[in-house]
């Protein structure tokens, strides 16, 4: 997965979030061969956060679901505020709960060389989570455990402005789209989410038990790509 290197520039943006009274909206932009909505939208946590400091005290003592029995820490997110570039996964497994830090462990080794045949570095792009605790036995997130962290991802996302999203993996595809439609048919193209272009790609541990479906993730990254440059130009 290597192209040419490429480093995105952007004017920096704004410190906070334009309207601190309410979570950003959803995304309506979804196209309806997608089936039906996966989980309504969380009451515990109504209100965007003013400031980062603000968002990762509310995520580190979180109540608002069971998964915060089980936790050894949360797992906020981790990179560049200002990032041009969001990455969002699932959920934490046991490394990313040991250490607090989302995809770390063989599966974030992938991600890494991922985010590289973009043109860029970890530290350039935002990573973080649709659920911020993780699962038992590393199961998929329930839908009302989504429900619980989705204001704190609406946060993330009103705080950095990214200009385009990568969704890896089904789970983090389906919560963030509002749909139940298989991984597959979300690949190819371009979505949106509060506005933003959002692409649709394998979460890297699938990846890792099926090597033959990297080139396949390479077209999605190379889609990506030229969402992002059309939003530059």
């Amino acid at each position: 997965m290597g192209i040419q290197a490429w480093v995105p520039r952007k004017p920096v943006p704004a410190g906070a979030v334009e309207n601190p009274d309410c979570v950003p909206a959803m995304p309506n932009d979804v196209h309806e061969s997608e089936g039906p909505a996966v989980a309504p939208v969380a009451d515990a946590v109504s209100a965007c956060p003013l400031d980062w400091e603000d968002l990762e005290t509310r995520v580190a003592g979180c109540t608002a679901c069971p998964l915060h029995q089980g936790r050894t820490r949360t797992v906020f997110g981790v990179g560049n505020r200002e990032a041009e570039w969001m990455v969002i996964g699932e959920a934490p497994g046991e490394q990313e709960d040991l250490q607090g830090e989302p995809f770390v462990g063989r599966a974030g080794q992938l991600l890494n060389e991922m985010i590289r045949a973009i043109g860029l570095k970890r530290e350039a792009v935002y990573i973080a989570n649709v659920v911020k605790c993780r699962p038992p036995k590393n199961r998929d997130p329930a839908p009302e455990e989504a429900a619980a962290c989705e204001a704190y991802l609406k946060g993330q996302v009103a705080l950095i402005k990214p200009r385009i999203i990568l969704a890896v993996g089904r789970i983090a595809a389906q919560n963030l789209l509002k749909t139940a439609t298989p991984i597959g048919k979300l690949r190819g193209q371009v979505h949106a989410y509060d506005r933003i272009p959002l692409v649709v790609t394998y979460h890297p541990a699938y990846l890792l038990r099926s090597q033959t479906e990297k080139r396949r993730a390479w077209e999605d990254l190379k889609l990506a790509m030229r969402a992002f440059r059309q939003q530059n130009t």
